[in-house]
């Protein structure tokens, strides 16, 4: 005989369960629950089983399965109990046991702790990708924590507040569970404002029976109206806004309570979606519509799968209240999100993978969020760098565009073509040569706004993207995508420079044997090298000498008494040496020098002589873009002395936005450095942009970086960085 409080269980879910199967299994969890947790106390003194009961009773609401409900019943005994996963498995099946296995690990996250923020953000989002029960179980969660916050101390009601406003309710929002959303926000912030909370909800309170007088005066005034105009099957429902929106308005928008237009709201729900635009016509003929505040979600729904018609009106006696039109089907989406879409109903076949393709067709953020999940590249990343492109890009996106055919894109706010291009897919961005807008040709920093159609113009010959492409683009998916393009294209010129180097190495050693990846595997694995293409980029970066290599190649080692004494020697020299320019060339005591004026090599630069004509031996950076030109056989290798005493110039560029004090606080910040300015240049561009060069005085590498460092700090700075003639 099932008790109480499981009975109330079984009301709750007999309008749409009705399986006995079902049914019994679901009693059976509940018996393994309530076995599990015995003797376990709420902080209220209740026993702990009323909780999963009433998690469970939240989801009954949502329409869930039998899978969920069992699952949100067993949510806490693999973490609170002895009860293990493979248990779970074992009795429900793979199915149960994985949706618990993600509920318990979101339970063990603290987000509260900032060093691990966004690592928890990052299991948080990849356990939805997973499986969207998971999330819909930890809210319904979360929602009987937050009624029941008043047995708690102080400092865990504002944790647990704060946590809630930040994450969950926002995740109510995307999935368009408003009922459940508005809840959250408005129990949170009774614990994490409580003197705005008490403000709002007292002066909602004080002219509450005038308010719902002037609504429902409203409503019979629509009704008569309606049928006057022989509109049919409809209702009509009045609200005032909950406590969380109206304070969010107040100390957002920063406005007074009075200013807020939407404070009162009528709902109008009719049968069909062109009984939605008659309804509308209705109240436009006989209300006053205010400006800008028509806003149409059934042409263009909300992420969330929102639709609905919105409108603010004037009414005869002065009362501003928004209007709201929608079918009773998207009443149910607009108050329980997806969990409307796939409601359970007994005799239709279920599966995992069904629903969530089926949610992630509805729900453009989350098909895109499932892709972001199967993408390793976006996976293995920084776990900042995922979790800001979810959030960014898909959690706070507020921009839609359309494709030429008509598909909805959602992108964040300033998003450009750019970032339009790599969303629809990453060869089409880096292919991308131009974008049209409504017709009309625009450039790639053009900001695009809602009901924009765009289309991207790509060639098969473009280099791909450039750098510049990283200050335009707004989404971190596109920034993401632009910088792995950038780094894959110089690893492939390192990897071909380090190939050049050991060629040409191997002809000056004659050396006519191949290498391969066996060879490399023997010679090379213990410095974590297994492939011919990471010799070559270690080669190219300088970590291998390329003459190490044919060494071993031809099978001879190098005499390490010889090497030693040559690297005595070469200290020696360097010790010793104090040349004007302070580099040093092996072999020449008094060699006729002179540092490059196109990159200003400075200490701790790698650096290459070059054998000119007319003014000696011209010392470059190894990176100067000028040095692939060079003749091979007139390079030689340079050094620069141990002891260096003098400062050297160099150049830097600084972009910023546009602004009068700019200059002076960079200038301000150098001199900070104690870095001698040698030169200044500014100049402003069209895009509303400062371009700063200065060429400064430095003694090395570390003194460059340090103000470098330091020069990225000043704000409406964008980018700092070495400058090439």
């Amino acid at each position: 005989m099932a008790d109480t409080l499981f009975q109330s269980l079984v009301d709750s879910f007999s309008s749409y369960i009705h399986k006995k199967k079902d049914i019994s299994l679901i009693e059976e969890a509940y018996n393994i629950a309530k076995d599990k947790h015995i003797g376990q106390m709420r902080k209220s003194g209740d026993p702990y089983i009323t909780h999963p009961v009433a998690v469970a009773k939240i989801l009954v609401e949502l329409r869930v399965g039998p899978a969920t409900l069992i699952a949100a019943l067993l949510h806490d005994t693999v973490e609170d109990t002895n009860y293990t996963l493979d248990e779970v498995k074992e009795k429900f099946g793979a199915e149960i046991a994985s949706i618990v296995d993600g509920v318990t690990k979101i339970g063990q996250l603290s987000f509260n702790q900032v060093a691990s923020q966004a690592e928890n953000h990052q299991k948080m989002l990849l356990a939805m990708a997973k499986d969207i029960r998971v999330i819909v179980i930890k809210i319904a969660d979360r929602l009987h924590n937050v009624r029941t916050l008043d047995v708690m101390p102080p400092e865990k009601q504002y944790r647990i507040a704060s946590e809630t406003l930040e994450i969950y309710a926002p995740l109510a929002h995307r999935l368009g569970i408003f009922r459940i959303k508005a809840e959250l926000e408005d129990r949170s912030l009774r614990y994490t404002d409580p003197p705005m909370y008490y403000r709002v909800s007292n002066m909602i309170q004080a002219k509450k029976a005038e308010r719902e007088d002037s609504i429902t005066k409203v409503i019979e005034h629509i009704k008569k109206l309606f049928k006057q105009s022989e509109l049919k099957n409809f209702e009509i429902k009045g609200r005032i806004k909950n406590i969380f929106s109206i304070y969010k308005k107040m100390v957002r928008d920063n406005r007074a309570f009075e200013d807020i237009y939407d404070l009162l709201a009528v709902r109008i729900i009719v049968d069909k979606v062109e009984t939605c635009y008659q309804a509308l016509g209705v109240i436009h003929a006989n209300f006053t519509p205010i400006p800008r505040r028509f806003k149409d979600y059934i042409a263009v729904p909300k992420p969330n799968m929102y639709q609905s018609l919105h409108t603010t009106v004037l009414s005869e006696d002065g009362t501003l209240f928004e209007v709201q039109i929608r079918t009773h089907d998207m009443d149910q989406v607009a108050e329980y999100g997806i969990a409307a879409h796939w409601a359970y109903k007994e005799n239709k076949t279920y599966s995992k993978e069904r629903e969530q393709f089926e949610i992630a067709q509805k729900l453009k953020w989350y098909g895109e969020l499932l892709k972001m999940s199967e993408d390793e590249d976006e996976v293995s990343g920084a776990a900042e760098e995922f979790v800001d492109t979810v959030k960014g890009d898909i959690l706070d996106a507020n921009v839609y565009v359309f494709t030429p055919k008509g598909e909805v894109i959602e992108l964040p706010k300033g998003a450009t073509p750019i970032d339009f291009a790599y969303r629809i897919h990453s060869d089409i961005g880096n292919k991308m040569v131009g974008a049209i807008v409504n017709n009309r040709i625009v450039t790639l920093d053009y900001k695009l706004a809602t009901g924009d159609i765009v289309s991207v113009k790509t060639s098969k010959n473009s280099s791909g993207p450039s750098e510049d492409w990283l200050k335009i683009a707004k989404s971190s998916h596109a920034k993401h995508k632009i910088k792995s393009f950038m780094n894959k294209l110089n690893r492939d010129s390192i990897i071909q420079m380090g190939k050049e180097q050991l060629d040409r190495e191997m002809v000056a050693q004659k050396a006519d044997e191949s290498i391969d990846d066996a060879f490399v595997k023997k010679h090379f694995e213990k410095n974590a090298i297994k492939s011919v293409n990471e010799l070559y980029l270690e080669i190219g970066k300088g970590i291998i000498s390329a003459k190490t290599v044919v060494q071993k190649l031809l099978g001879k080692e190098i005499d390490k008494q010889v090497v030693l004494q040559r690297q005595m020697e070469k200290a020696a020299r360097q010790l010793t040496t104090h040349s004007e320019t302070g580099v040093v060339i092996e072999g020449l005591s008094s060699p006729q020098l002179k540092l490059a004026n196109c990159c200003l090599p400075i200490p701790g630069d790698p650096i290459v002589g070059y054998i000119s004509k007319t003014s000696g031996i011209v010392i470059h950076a190894s990176f100067c873009p000028n040095c692939k030109q060079f003749e091979e056989s007139r390079l030689i290798e340079a050094f620069w002395a141990s002891e260096i005493t003098r400062k050297y110039p160099t150049r830097i560029k600084i972009v910023g936005t546009a602004k009068p004090t700019l200059l002076t606080e960079v200038v301000t910040g150098v001199n900070a450095q104690k870095v001698p300015i040698v030169e200044v240049n500014a100049m402003n561009t069209l895009t509303l942009e400062m371009i700063i060069k200065l060429k400064i005085l430095v003694k090395d590498q570390n003194e460059l970086q340090n103000l470098m460092v330091n020069l990225r700090k000043i704000s409406d700075i964008s980018s700092v960085e070495r400058a090439f003639q």
